[in-house]
């Protein structure tokens, strides 16, 4: 059994971002776990503020969605609670996540991109997976299990990809499990706003897969994708 690590920022990013892939790989038997620094209480909640509820009230609410989503998604679910808006990079809290990443011993690991002008919380949790990630594969370094290979890293796709430096150059094929993105997505009433968005662009990223895929694998008129874009080379003996 293998396994994927999704390191996101707020309760919500792992499914706008990345629930095909998630979906995609628990049904083929891999161990998937989702590891949310925050709860986006403060800066992804603007509906339940304006609803008046409080702040540890916003917190469960996300908690319980954001599970909820997991749980469709046949993925394990961990929360660190370590604020947002501003998500404050600190060694704590990476050596929290290579904990995480030693427990996993992921043979993926998705997160977000290194630049975002319009959330800093966003590249914030990049920098501290990536850090996490060096290291876990330290034999040195004072935390449990053994140490980490070397588990390509993913980027997933941000909101305003053009501000964000981001050039997508793998383009994963989710229609298979897109119906059950899109109910993970329902999972998030909090940010009901972002269900038809991130419908619309999964249609446009399966545009451009079966553009990239070329006619002779036959994709089906309604193919919907996710993009992603590698932060490391992929190793290879073939060029395909």
């Amino acid at each position: 059994m293998s396994s994927l690590l999704v390191i996101s920022a707020h309760a919500g990013d792992f499914v706008w971002r990345a629930a095909g892939a998630i979906a995609l790989a628990t049904a083929r038997g891999d161990r998937a776990k989702v590891l949310c620094l925050t709860y986006g209480e403060r800066g992804e909640s603007a509906k339940a503020w304006r609803e008046g509820k409080n702040l540890e009230e916003i917190k469960e609410l996300r908690r319980a969605e954001a599970t909820s989503a997991a749980d469709v998604l046949g993925a394990e679910i961990e929360f660190l609670d370590a604020g947002d808006y501003p998500l404050q990079e600190s060694q704590e809290l990476v050596d929290r996540i290579v904990r995480v990443y030693r427990e996993i011993d992921p043979a993926v690991v998705l997160t977000h991109p290194l630049e975002d002008p319009y959330n800093q919380d966003h590249p914030a949790a990049a920098r501290m997976a990536l850090q996490a990630r060096v290291l876990a594969q330290a034999i040195g370094y004072d935390a449990p299990g053994e140490p980490l290979g070397a588990p390509p890293v993913f980027f997933f796709e941000p909101h305003q990809p053009e501000q964000c430096d981001f050039k997508p150059d793998v383009l994963l094929d989710i229609t298979s499990v897109f119906d059950t993105k899109r109910t993970t997505m329902e999972c998030l009433p909090a940010q009901q706003h972002m269900w038809e968005y991130y419908t619309d662009l999964a249609k446009r990223r399966g545009v451009q897969l079966k553009r990239n895929a070329g006619p002779n694998l036959g994709l089906p008129h309604n193919t919907m994708g996710e993009a992603y874009m590698r932060l490391y080379p992929q190793v290879t003996e073939v060029l395909k």
